[in-house]
């Protein structure tokens, strides 16, 4: 079992409807997927630069990612409708604790000058993050990466708001800007 599945299990849900007075462990709030995407924007220009992206992030990720396309055509990016732009993985069940773990305890602390993340909350109390750097991972291999790539995180929580999500990341450990 992953370690901050375990957590959420034995810890995190008990302080949850304490705090809150729940009475079921149903209405606690709980991750159901984390979705880390990329876009490059540069892909329509060098399909290298989207090969680079899909291997980095199956790296981080654990499983490979979807390629996404353009939905609209905007003539000032020379972007056509359907053009590769970006990748994303949707991360679930055990590997989705595993890659949290990684990213809060591991990744974010090698961030120089790293004093927090902001408090990214929508009303449905769903958490959204953004990483400039893809080279804070200790899974990719640094003389592969040719130039900056940055990746998103979100994570869909069910049963919430933005205060009880807020709440149930501190209790994960994730480092909030104070």
């Amino acid at each position: 079992m992953a370690r901050l599945l375990d957590k959420y299990k034995s810890e995190i849900v008990p302080a949850l409807m304490t705090e809150f007075a729940l009475t079921n462990k149903l209405a606690v709030p709980k991750i159901d997927k984390v979705v880390v995407s990329m876009g490059v924007g540069r892909a329509t220009m060098e399909r290298k630069r989207l090969e680079d992206a899909v291997r980095d992030l199956t790296v981080i990720a654990g499983q490979k990612p979807k390629i996404t396309r353009a939905k609209k055509s905007v003539s000032n990016f020379k972007l056509r409708e359907g053009m590769e732009v970006g990748c994303m993985v949707t991360l679930r069940g055990a590997r989705m604790y595993e890659f949290l773990d990684r990213l809060m305890n591991v990744a974010m602390p090698r961030i120089r000058d790293f004093r927090g993340v902001t408090r990214a909350f929508d009303r449905a109390g769903n958490y959204s993050l953004g990483v400039a750097d893809i080279s804070i991972f200790p899974e990719v291999n640094m003389d592969n990466i040719e130039w900056q790539q940055g990746l998103n995180v979100t994570l869909a929580v069910a049963n919430s708001d933005a205060a009880k999500t807020g709440r149930m990341l501190e209790l994960f450990g994730m480092p909030f800007r104070r």
